[in-house]
């Protein structure tokens, strides 16, 4: 078995303990330390009647979300069967209860200092990349952009390169329809308000309903030159840009005439109401004589206009843009690499395909999560050596490595044990400042581990 077995998705029971003959038992302390396995069980909401399911649930993240099947997973680790795999990953999980326990594993990662120096989580962007399946299946698509048959893997990724919503959708789909319901489906306590996207999110409705749900919809676009750039009035006059604007002027009497019809959709959208795919997917460009579609073109003409003069503008915006969509690629390459069992996923059940995405999403998460806690150990070495630990340097760190998760191993099943909580740990930088007082030298780290917040007075 791959050493991303152990290696990634335990961090969440407290004080849980590796399997013997685990390689890399780091994996069962993530569990042991998120808590997402509770989110998991028997749809009557009854206790699961498989033995140690705890440690099932684990082991089905990884062969779900590694690709590999039950079938697989059980022939190359003692102690666990196939049918209690696919159990546990057919019967006591669906697309809902996994994205849960994905959304403990975001917030745990996001309370860790090491995760706000890489970003503070009020951006995001969304991107989709392509897994492979069989042609004769209700989602599979072939498309000139990626080529091949299969479906995309549409993802909501934060700043600090977490991924928080994930979706499969077909490859033929304008991805701007299923932006806003990423957002608003992202029950993490990370909350971005700036969303980045590519030329596929680009929509003028979108960007209209972006605005009215309190989003700020900056995509990155391609052939921006060829868009129309709309006058406040038909007299407004630019000195140096006018040549882009031409004959075009945004009609405010039509949003006047149908304001309370725009506030009326954007409620109902934020209050689950109104599905924004299925309103969005109504209003295609073929809704030219729809009032609503028409109301929603012209504001989302306004929002379109003030974005590419901020986008022509700004250098940081444009950097900013280019960093945090790069950031969502990256994490798709990093969560195809954790797919071990190849790049197809050989079945045709939709929920099976969508639960595969999901735990390929779980299983991601994971490992960035434990990667932040073995820099927070590394950092704690240091620290205790007496180096001064540069927070930049933290900053600048590696945040998916695809190397620390190859190589293959077997492993056997033990169930897990329950220990005391571990002692709260404190950032101290010697380089700065002394010792907190109270703080004694046999315990020097760096991040409180319950809290995962700094010392006020350790580094002032």
């Amino acid at each position: 078995m791959p050493t991303c077995g152990w290696r990634t998705a335990s961090r969440c029971w407290p004080g849980a303990r590796a399997p013997s003959g685990c390689p890399r038992p780091s994996r069962w302390r993530r569990r042991s330390w998120t808590g997402w396995p509770r989110h998991l069980g028997p749809a009557s909401g009854s206790d699961p009647k498989i033995r140690d399911s705890l440690g099932r649930y684990v082991v089905t993240a990884f062969a779900y979300g590694g690709n590999l099947g039950p079938t697989e997973v059980a022939r190359h680790m003692r102690g666990v069967s196939t049918h209690e795999i696919y159990t546990a990953g057919n019967k006591h999980s669906d697309p809902n209860k996994i994205y849960k326990s994905s959304a403990d594993v975001v917030n745990a990662f996001a309370k860790l200092d090491v995760a706000a120096m890489w970003g503070d989580g009020q951006t995001a962007a969304v991107d989709g990349s392509q897994i492979d399946t069989w042609e004769n299946n209700l989602l599979a698509e072939s498309h000139v952009r990626y080529g091949g048959f299969g479906a995309l893997a549409f993802r909501l990724v934060s700043d600090n390169y977490i991924a928080l919503f994930s979706h499969f959708i077909p490859c033929g789909v304008w991805e701007a329809v299923y932006l806003l319901d990423s957002l608003l489906s992202n029950i993490s306590d990370v909350k971005p308000e700036t969303i980045h996207a590519d030329t596929q999110g680009a929509s003028l409705p979108v960007f209209e309903m972006a605005a009215l749900l309190g989003f700020d919809l900056l995509p990155r676009i391609r052939n921006w030159h060829d868009l129309n750039f709309y006058r406040p009035a038909a007299g407004a006059k630019y000195k140096h840009i006018d040549a882009l604007f031409e004959d075009n002027v945004i009609d405010w009497g039509l949003l006047e005439k149908h304001w309370t019809d725009l506030l009326r959709t954007g409620i109902s959208i934020r209050e689950g109401r109104l599905s924004s795919v299925t309103l969005l997917r109504r209003l295609g460009n073929h809704s030219r004589r729809n009032r609503i579609y028409k109301a929603l073109r012209e504001l989302g003409r306004v929002i379109r206009t003030i974005t590419l003069l901020r986008y022509l503008s700004e250098p940081a915006l444009r950097d900013q843009i280019t960093m945090v969509t790069n950031r969502t690629e990256n994490f798709h390459k990093f969560a195809a690499h954790l797919m071990i069992g190849g790049q197809l996923i050989s079945h045709n059940d939709p929920g099976y395909q969508d639960r595969v995405v999901k735990f390929n999403e779980l299983v991601a998460n994971c490992a960035i999560y434990s990667t932040a806690l073995d820099i927070t150990d590394a950092a704690n070495a240091l620290a205790a050596d007496g180096h001064p630990v540069d927070l930049d340097d933290l900053a600048r760190s590696a945040r998916m490595s695809p190397a620390r998760y190859g190589g293959s191993a077997t492993g056997s099943w033990t169930s897990p044990r329950r220990s005391t909580p571990r002692q709260r740990r404190w950032i101290w930088n010697p380089g700065c400042c002394s010792r907190p007082a109270g703080h004694e030298p046999a315990s020097p780290a760096i991040l409180n581990i319950s809290g995962y917040r700094l010392l006020p007075e350790a580094c002032a």
